[in-house]
Order: structure tokens, then sequence, then C-alpha cells
């Protein structure tokens, strides 16, 4: 198999987790909208329901985090960019995209990025959390909006 048909079955396979996180983060917010709204019961209900509440916060953000990889990955598959390394301008072995399909970088520019101690948050593009057109520098949480279809 040609390096152009494994990165044609490595979008399918990023499109059929994209659905997945989509489907899990619906039912994340959900869930979380659902504890909130939850108000009767002793202390230690309450306690439980923070700790639920603080782990499905969490879940969704790791989900969500994820999710923004791999519409990074799918937006490079459309621009032409996908498995080349945003660091070396090299090939991505498909080794590494198999074990990874949204890597940005090959192995040898992972390693030389940790050990210049730079967080994946540096690395990644944050810019794109918010596709919002706006005049305004500030973003205001009711500017947001989340669309799961």
């Amino acid at each position: 198999m040609g390096r152009k048909e494994a990165i044609l079955r490595l979008r399918q396979v990023l499109l059929q987790r994209r659905d997945a996180l989509r489907r899990a983060l619906a039912g994340d917010l959900s869930a979380l909208k659902a504890l909130r709204e939850q108000t009767s019961g002793d202390m230690i209900d309450l306690a439980l329901d923070a700790a639920q509440d603080e782990l499905s916060s969490q879940l969704a953000e790791v989900e969500s985090r994820e999710l923004a990889q791999i519409e990074n990955a799918l937006e490079r598959m459309r621009d032409g960019t996908y498995g080349i390394c945003e660091v070396t301008g090299k090939p991505i072995p498909l080794m590494r995209l198999q074990a990874l399909p949204y890597a940005t970088m090959c192995i040898e520019a992972k390693r030389e990025a940790e050990r210049r101690g730079v967080t994946p948050a540096q690395l990644g593009d944050w810019g794109r959390v918010a596709d919002i057109t706006t005049d305004r520098d500030d973003v205001m949480i009711s500017d947001l909006e989340v669309d799961f279809s």
C-alpha cells in the first residue's frame, strides 16, 4: 500500500474518531449540565456530585483537545500539508502517523521540542479555538457557540 492510500485510510480513522468524540462531548456536557441543575441532597451527595463534576469536566477537556488536533489534521489533509513535519518540512513516517494520526511533527522534532521543554500548548494552534470573526480583541463566553452535530 502506498503513502497516498495509507493517508486516505487514516482520514477515515480520523473522521470516525472525530464523530465519536463529538458524541462523547455532547454527552459529557449534558451530564455536566444535569449535575449542576441538581441542588438536593446532603453534604455527602454534594461532595460526590462535585467530584463527578470535576472528573467529567477534565474528561471533556481532554476530549476537546483531541478533537481540536483531529480537526487540525483534517484541515492539513485538505491543504495538502498532512504528514509533513511542521518543524523540519520532511515527511512524517507512516508508522508514526498510524500510531498518532494527528501528529504534526516527526519523532526527531518532537524529541527536540521535549528536550527544550516546549509544552504542547506552545506547539498547538490555540488561535483556532474559537472560529469567531470579530473586530474586538476580547472574546466573551457568550460569543462562543458549540456545534456537536
